[in-house]
């Protein structure tokens, strides 16, 4: 199995050296690619946890995870939000009851006259419908649910997300413990470590008073000083017998 992560920013390829100078962690098209051309066609497991970025570098990678001709899985570990959550809706997809997804409408920073602005609303308009796409494939949702979602910039639990169909599975689900059994097992621990305090108090002022008596304080051999401290070992067990 080949682990793969998607951590930090999400950023185009080769800008990883500017963000790395600071020790950033990001996460860009050019090491997933590298990342799975080393793996050449091994199984793959994907860890996300990422607040997104550059939506077209996240494209390529959702992409490239598309193309590979082996096994992936993606797992969503912490925070997988904004395109890190379109590149989650590769493949299968797993995710832990402690992360979350967020998804939300594209966003963008423009300047100039009414034009420019007019302009932009089009082009923010067209890359929504272009991701509200992976969400739809995923899932088989219409576009006007998947618009809902982003227009309400969605928080989404591991339940929530599943009942969705946007993650496949939530991680750790089959490690069930009867709670009956939980119950009992945390009763029983608790009178024990309770006896077990009694038990080391007596223990340590017995052992604090008790000065064990040899005969010889000076071995006169090594099988005599042997014998000796057997002796005060056996007096110790018998003591602490009789507690």
């Amino acid at each position: 199995m080949i682990y793969i992560d998607i951590k930090g920013e999400i950023v185009p390829s080769g800008k990883e050296w500017l963000y790395e100078w600071y020790g950033i962690q990001v996460t860009s098209p050019n090491q997933i690619t590298k990342a799975l051309r080393s793996a050449n066609g091994q199984p793959v497991t994907v860890k996300i946890n990422s607040g997104g970025g550059e939506i077209f570098s996240g494209f390529e990678i959702y992409n490239e995870l598309k193309d590979y001709n082996g096994e992936v899985t993606i797992e969503i570990r912490g925070l997988c939000a904004s395109i890190t959550s379109v590149i989650a809706m590769a493949r299968k997809c797993k995710m832990s009851p402690l992360a979350e997804i967020m998804i939300h409408n594209v966003s963008t920073s423009t300047s100039g006259d009414y034009r420019d602005m007019e302009h932009s609303v089009e082009v923010l308009k067209k890359a929504n419908k272009t991701t509200a796409n992976a969400y739809i494939l995923k899932t088989g949702m219409s576009e006007d649910e998947a618009y809902k979602l982003m227009d309400a910039e969605t928080w989404l639990t591991a339940d929530e997300a599943l009942r969705l169909g946007l993650v496949d599975e939530i991680m750790y689900s089959d490690e069930k413990v009867d709670k009956n059994l939980l119950n009992s097992l945390k009763n029983n621990a608790t009178t024990f470590c309770n006896s077990v305090g009694k038990l080391d108090n007596n223990l340590l002022k017995k052992f604090k008073d008790y000065n064990p008596v040899i005969n010889h304080p000076v071995h006169k051999n090594e099988d005599d000083f042997l014998l000796q401290k057997n002796k005060a070992k056996l007096q110790l067990l018998n003591l602490r017998r009789n507690i």
